[in-house]
């Protein structure tokens, strides 16, 4: 209003100067008078008209980019060797959600598989970057955990081998193309957009599945574990769970102006749900939600598709099975859709009741970790080479996955480094926040978390930027169990600590 006011000023000061030539010039008409101070005074409004503001878009686009692999390919996430893949029963997918608030752009990628190392998403990152520009801190790439899927790990998975520095398989190689494909497809389909975001609570599907016993087990390493991981339903030497689970499942709605559904992002921490035929090709639960809310939505058969997402929350200790219970029959595939369902629906609930936003702020903040690598005593390596020594006939002398683990405890040992850098993310959308963690994570610490977050609602991606296993608490770490158990858990005990530091040292960078 200031340079309005000038103007104003300014005008009334040539009208009075204009006054004064009138009244001293006889060859000066009146209707000349009259006509010059029309212009005077439609000067005026004009120029205390208040400047336009600038108007602010939000957009926002999604795409899905298929990532089956070829038939033979050997179907991982169990022990022994993988068996072939020899059925299709859903396509795997890439999907991705991209938005944009004019300023900064953020990406989520959901990859169908169990998980994926921090080098296969780092090469995709690549490729977006110098195919779009787009910074690699604002894309956030996370993997389902399905157990149907081939491995994006490499050969070595299985003996948790230390694949870093070797060569792609073409697996790899296909799955980077595709993933960065996707992402140029989504921002191809970028339009206006309108964005909200809700939490809804399906509890009756999240069961801690380990479990503190009355009476100590053995683990294969020849010592005593606490819990003990999936102990059997009925088993009398169970006493409580030992830990909590998070009910909640958030999730990401965006529409186009005019109300049509554009895509959603859901996040639950459940671990998977399986009853997949051991030779089937299948993205679980999380494939079969994607396609129950698109139902849901009324989103079929739109162009461009409508894409639904389903990312897995912290769930490294949570199952669909209640070990406290009764057993349950299902078919294959029955307990999926029943699970999918249920969640499906209640983002529906609480779909109906959140409000969209014409423009929201994004915020991005990314830092490595140096954690240290678990070193395995001189005590275990001596073990380990006791138990392969023996024949593989021969009676077990701790643990039925004695042998596996003595191979897997020479191979890190052998080959693992002493540190590892890791990938930690924040996202902010208005006032939501989202947290990125490349591990298995407990319930407890997503929770905790979501308690210390500046942001409310929080949500955390587990096996985001990469994946390094699971991430005991130092108090789960004092219980063992399958979890806790060298070679599948890698670094130290106290990592939990240092991360959720140093997300909320993220956070606060982004809350501004």
């Amino acid at each position: 209003m200031e340079a309005s006011n000038l103007s104003f000023n300014k005008c009334l000061f040539n009208v009075f100067n204009a006054k004064l030539i009138y009244m001293s010039s006889n060859s000066t008409t009146v209707a000349g008078f009259v006509t010059l101070i029309v212009f005077f005074l439609s000067t005026i409004v004009l120029q205390a008209q208040p400047t336009p503001k600038e108007t602010k878009v939000f957009r926002a686009g999604a795409s899905t980019s298929n990532i089956t692999p070829p038939l033979g390919l050997g179907l991982v996430g169990n022990y022994g060797v993988p068996p072939p893949a020899k059925n299709v029963h859903d396509e795997l997918h890439a999907r991705t959600l991209v938005l944009d608030d004019g300023n900064i752009k953020l990406v989520f990628v959901v990859v169908d598989n169990v998980s994926i190392r921090r080098e296969v998403f780092d090469a995709a990152k690549e490729i977006i970057h110098e195919r779009t520009g787009l910074p690699k801190e604002h894309i956030l790439m996370s993997a389902i955990h399905t157990h149907s899927a081939t491995s994006a790990n490499g050969e070595g998975e299985r003996r948790r081998a230390w694949n870093v520095g070797k060569p792609f398989e073409p697996y790899q190689l296909f799955l980077i193309r595709r993933i960065a494909d996707g992402v140029e497809v989504a921002l191809n389909n970028l339009e206006p957009a309108r964005i909200g975001w809700g939490v809804g609570k399906v509890p009756q599907h999240v069961f801690n599945r380990r479990w503190i016993m009355k009476e100590p087990v053995m683990n294969p390493f020849g010592g005593m574990d606490k819990a003990r991981m999936n102990p059997g339903i009925g088993n009398p030497n169970l006493l409580k769970p030992a830990g909590p689970t998070d009910p909640e499942v958030s999730f990401i709605s965006v529409q186009s102006l005019k109300g049509k559904p554009i895509a959603l992002l859901g996040n639950y921490s459940l671990h998977y749900v399986g009853g997949v035929p051991k030779n089937d090709i299948s993205a679980d639960y999380f494939a079969v939600f994607a396609d129950r809310i698109q139902e849901l939505l009324g989103a079929d058969r739109q162009d461009p598709p409508f894409v639904g997402i389903m990312s897995n929350g912290t769930s490294g200790d949570v199952n669909n099975i209640n070990f406290g219970g009764t057993r349950e029959k299902h078919a294959p595939y029955e307990k999926m859709r029943i699970v999918a369902n249920d969640v499906a629906q209640e983002v529906l609930r609480v779909y109906k009741t959140i409000d969209h936003h014409d423009w929201v702020k994004l915020r991005a903040a990314q830092s490595e970790l140096t954690l240290d690598v678990r070193q395995a005593t001189p005590e275990m390596i001596a073990n380990a080479k006791k138990i392969l020594a023996r024949p593989d006939t021969a009676k077990p002398l701790f643990h039925s996955l004695e042998r596996t683990y003595a191979e897997r405890t020479l191979n890190m040992n052998r080959e693992w480094p002493k540190k590892v850098d890791i990938i930690l993310q924040t996202f902010r959308i208005g006032d939501l926040g989202i947290a990125a963690i490349p591990f298995e994570v407990f319930a407890e610490t997503g929770l905790e978390i979501k308690a210390k977050s500046p942001f409310k609602p929080t949500f955390t991606i587990e096996l985001a930027n990469g994946n390094y296993d699971y991430l005991p608490t130092p108090e789960q770490h004092e219980l063992g169990a399958y979890e806790a158990w060298y070679t599948t858990n890698k670094v130290e005990k106290n990592a939990t600590r240092k991360i959720v530091a140093e997300l909320l040292t993220l956070f606060a960078t982004i809350d501004d």
